[in-house]
């Protein structure tokens, strides 16, 4: 392997085998409060690819934010052998603080690539990653949870009709992974358009934490970072088989009531099959929930009160 360079992100320079703090600031608050983003970069001493690793983008889905900080905390990033490896635990600061996905003009980060820097803070917040962060960047892994009382299984999802990003994904190892098109103004789409391979982690519920998705996680990130020659470690594969998914779909509350699930995420199902019951509040009716497909649950609706039409059971076929 050849010597790395000499790096400088936000006028610091970041020399090889160097590890750096840097603190990025993207807008106020009325109170005068900054908002900065705040990236690790660990530098190896050899040449080699750069891999950005991403929470937050969403400030209540912290189980990401808890896969990259104990990433960072347990030094499983220290030693690197080659390559760069840039960690921002935390994108979405105001909605960390605030248990919220958005920032304060309801507007979503992860609606808003690659942002504008006159724009709200949703699009000054991903105009700041795009162009002071991704121009670096050869791969990007980013970990979301399922929101509004929304479980998810833990699943990568990788782009349709993307080789670099499938074989990103085939690495990673999660128990799903999920084929899909990218979303207008999104981080991944953002990536895409910059031919920068990325797959987005999903584990969990917002505002919880969830032990077995934060461990599918890590291990996760150590497979991509091995395979990419950043590190040489030994990260076993998973003790579960990986199921590759090309279509999912909701089922949704047939009544309003309240809701209680039989069957949970990471679970097959059959057509037909009962998934929960919607009951009303006053012990009159009672309304089950049964599946209209042959796949796997993806994720689950935990709320106890649910309105006709609400996403209760996220199923995954064509597998």
């Amino acid at each position: 392997m050849s010597q790395a360079r000499t790096i400088t992100i936000e006028k610091e320079e970041i020399r090889p085998g160097e590890y750096k703090q840097i603190s990025i600031n993207v807008g106020r608050l009325p109170s005068d409060t900054r908002i900065n983003i705040r990236a690790h970069v660990f530098h190896g001493k050899e040449a080699g690819p750069t891999v950005l690793i991403l929470g937050g983008i969403h400030g209540d889905e912290i189980v990401g934010v808890e896969i990259v900080r104990r990433s960072i905390a347990e030094g499983h990033f220290e030693g690197i052998q080659a390559g760069t490896i840039i960690a921002i635990p935390l994108l979405n600061v105001y909605g960390f603080i605030n248990f919220s996905r958005e920032v304060p003009d309801g507007k979503d980060v992860n609606r808003s690539f690659p942002g504008s820097t006159s724009g709200s803070l949703a699009s000054r917040v991903a105009r700041t990653l795009s162009k002071k962060i991704l121009p670096y960047v050869d791969y990007a892994m980013d970990f979301h949870t399922g929101g509004a009382s929304r479980y998810n299984y833990p699943q990568v999802r990788y782009t349709k009709n993307y080789p670099e990003s499938k074989s990103l994904a085939d690495v990673f190892k999660a128990p799903f992974q999920i084929e899909n098109t990218v979303i207008k103004n999104s981080f991944r789409k953002t990536c895409r358009d910059m031919n920068i391979p990325s797959i987005v982690f999903e584990g969990g519920e917002s505002v919880r934490l969830d032990g077995y998705s934060i461990i599918v996680g890590l291990k996760g990130i150590q497979r991509v970072l091995n395979h990419l020659g950043i590190f040489d470690k030994n990260t076993p594969a998973p003790d579960y088989k990986v199921i590759n998914i090309k279509r999912t779909s909701w089922l949704r509350a047939p009544y309003s009531g309240m809701f209680v699930w039989s069957q949970s995420s990471g679970t097959f199902v059959k057509v037909g099959e009962p998934l929960g019951m919607i009951y009303d509040p006053f012990g009159t009716k009672s309304v089950t929930v049964n599946s209209k497909y042959e796949g796997y649950i993806i994720g689950h609706n935990n709320a106890s009160v649910v309105n006709q039409g609400d996403a209760l059971f996220h199923i995954g076929y064509e597998i």
